[in-house]
């Protein structure tokens, strides 16, 4: 059991982070800078983005990204999911844990480097009422929908799975505003209110679609190209995202809520990860040893 375990832990943290013992070395620069970071200890991003719901919160967002059909042409015709599904993983948790942990010039840094890789993204794509459209990924339009989707995703899951949020959801909503600014959304959500009423806004204006590409991408998600050892545990954490999706989107994604009680599974499954893992982390470590260098250098 001892060996399971050991064998568990390992192929987690290298799917997380790209690295066998958890710690990939563009974590090492969050301990860099000369300030605080736009977030800090005891702020909601911190507690929401070093939790365990991550893990759902991310199979959550990428569901929820696929109902825009511009979005959705972005990840079909550019995204190297597909070939490279852990690398896109690992590219995607070094913008959040840095934007989340490091200093503000980081921070600007690692949004630069995303929003460079975005600016080669361009197509066209049917929308839901049959029009061809061209897109970008920084239409405007787009960065808003994928903002709030992901806000949507981690605050939801948090809520279900974490511990109580530092000055609650609209806290946390109105902090990671910041983060959907730097690459380039305007006038992003700053409560969960607003938040709530910019997705639901999507659905009602007949934007959101469900075609076989959003069908190819739930089958990939549903069984991505994980060790056998980490299938059972991925099947519950995907379950659990789908029953944590509100029912107004699950409906437009064709998925229905699973009929055994996924939440709880979730929450078991959550917990063991935690004991497998450690309750430390490399990167709040590391953001950590920064901000303690720059009190004692004051």
């Amino acid at each position: 059991m001892g060996r399971f375990a050991s064998s568990v832990r390992s192929h987690l943290l290298e799917t997380f982070s790209g690295e066998p013992d958890g710690t990939p070395k563009w974590v090492k620069k969050i301990e860099g800078g000369d300030d605080i970071g736009f977030f800090g200890p005891g702020s909601a991003p911190w507690a929401v983005h070093g939790g365990m719901a991550t893990m759902v919160a991310g199979i959550r967002a990428l569901l929820m990204q696929t109902l825009h059909p511009g979005a959705m042409a972005g990840v079909h015709d550019w995204s190297r999911y597909k070939e490279d599904p852990l690398g896109r993983l690992a590219g995607t948790i070094q913008w959040l844990i840095t934007i989340t942990f490091a200093d503000t010039g980081l921070a600007r840094a690692e949004s630069a480097r995303v929003s460079g890789f975005h600016e080669r993204v361009k197509g066209a794509y049917i929308d839901a009422q049959g029009v061809e459209r061209s897109y970008s990924a920084g239409d405007p339009e787009l960065l808003y929908w994928v903002h709030v989707v992901f806000t949507d995703a981690f605050l939801g899951c948090h809520e279900t799975w974490g511990a109580p949020i530092p000055g609650g959801a609209d806290r946390y909503v109105s902090d990671w505003a910041i983060a959907g600014e730097l690459v380039g959304v305007v006038n992003p959500p700053r409560s969960e209110n607003e938040l709530r009423a910019a997705m639901h806004q999507f659905n009602v204006d007949g934007i959101l679609k469900h075609d076989e590409r959003v069908e190819e991408t739930i089958a990939f998600l549903r069984r991505p190209p994980l060790r056998r050892s980490m299938i059972p545990f991925y099947r519950v954490l995907f379950a659990g995202a789908v029953a944590s999706i509100p029912e107004e989107y699950r409906r437009v994604l064709g998925l229905k809520r699973p009929w055994w009680p996924a939440v709880t599974l979730t929450r078991v499954i959550l917990g063991i990860l935690r004991l497998l893992l450690g309750p430390s982390s490399t990167s709040e470590d590391a953001a950590r040893i920064r901000i303690a260098r720059i009190s004692s250098a004051s």
